[in-house]
């Protein structure tokens, strides 16, 4: 493979510090990387690959240089602004938020799951809704041997999905709560201490918020199919980090559970099948912590219908979640001649 040329932007972000930790684990063939972000953190120094890199200042100028990719992670309105800019300078760009993924001619990918789509981009490619990627790699495999008829989200989402304030919020709400003080929120609208919130993001019109929108909406996009049922209920819990997900399946045609659990095992790599209840052997967010990995378990079938499948599933969010991902998405592009 050739050596590339790498910008990180929004390296000094929960994401983009995890953007570093990935690629120092694959250890792509790069020639040089090159960190940015906004002027507030233009100047710092960040730890990588066993060196001191100085983060730059992101500005219009800072693809001029030319690089074969862009790993974004600094919110929407960066990648709206800056992420064309890079594009029509031939750099590829992959962008973490919510910007890009419903727009008809950008990919939004999964690597194990639809990279076909890589083919047709036109230089921007869309990171999917944490909570959507882990779901993808189980709801795929079902699907190339039963078909997917409706699909039903309930997920139960680390604080980390909030960034930084989401951890903090946590943190001072454990202290008060044992301090016996009444916890102050800053970053959710109710204590997350010892609560549960059904609240993800803004409410829209159809009173859905609009993290579940978007589960919804990238599911049938990754998947290629607007036939398939999609509902979600998404939940803000007081975990630290590890998305965990009940997905409630109908397929179309009848299975047997034995041959859905060898199917979920055998898919992929980036699959983990933990699945021995009688040992009490199930995926947990604690276990996903720290891994690239989707893990999923609690296989059985949901007897109210008749080809019905319950699973549940847990992964890293700000890892597989977010910047394993990403760095994915570039490796493949790589190691298939697309950079």
């Amino acid at each position: 493979m050739k050596e590339i040329r790498v910008a990180v932007v929004g390296a000094s972000g929960m994401v983009g510090r995890t953007f570093l930790r990935v690629l120092e684990e694959y250890n792509l063939p790069v020639s040089e990387y090159v960190l940015m972000a906004s002027a507030r953190s233009a100047g710092k120094t960040v730890a990588f690959f066993d060196r001191e890199y100085v983060i730059s200042e992101l500005t219009e100028q800072s693809f001029d240089s030319g690089f074969d990719v862009a790993l974004f992670s600094a919110g929407g309105s960066v990648s709206k602004q800056f992420a064309p800019i890079a594009a029509a300078k031939g750099c590829v760009v992959v962008d973490n938020s919510s910007q890009w993924r419903m727009e008809p001619d950008v990919p939004l990918v999964v690597p194990e799951v639809n990279p076909e789509a890589l083919q047709n981009h036109k230089n921007i490619i869309a990171n999917p809704n944490c909570s959507t990627i882990q779901a993808m790699l189980p709801l795929k495999a079902i699907m190339e041997e039963w078909g997917l008829k409706r699909v039903i989200y309930s997920t139960y989402q680390a604080v980390s999905g909030a960034g930084l304030a989401g951890y903090k919020d946590l943190e001072n709400g454990a202290v008060s709560y044992l301090d016996g003080k009444e916890q102050s929120p800053q970053k959710f609208p109710h204590p997350i201490f010892s609560n549960c919130l059904p609240h993800i993001d803004v409410f829209l019109d159809n009173d859905y918020t609009k993290e579940e929108q978007k589960m919804v909406n990238e599911t049938r996009k990754i998947l290629g199919d607007d036939r398939i049922g999609v509902t979600a209920t998404t939940v803000r819990v007081p975990v630290f980090d590890g998305h965990s997900e009940s997905i409630n399946i109908e397929t179309h045609k009848p299975f047997e559970i034995e041959d859905v659990k060898k199917k979920l095992a055998d898919f992929h790599e980036g699959m983990v099948l933990v699945d021995d209840p009688a040992n009490n052997k199930y995926p947990l967010a604690l276990d996903a912590a720290g891994r690239n990995e989707v893990f999923v378990g609690r296989v059985r079938r949901d007897y109210s219908i008749e080809n019905g499948i319950n699973l549940w599933c847990v992964a890293d969010n700000i890892r597989k979640g977010a910047a394993t991902n990403t760095v994915q998405i570039a490796k493949y592009m790589l190691e298939h001649g697309m950079l």
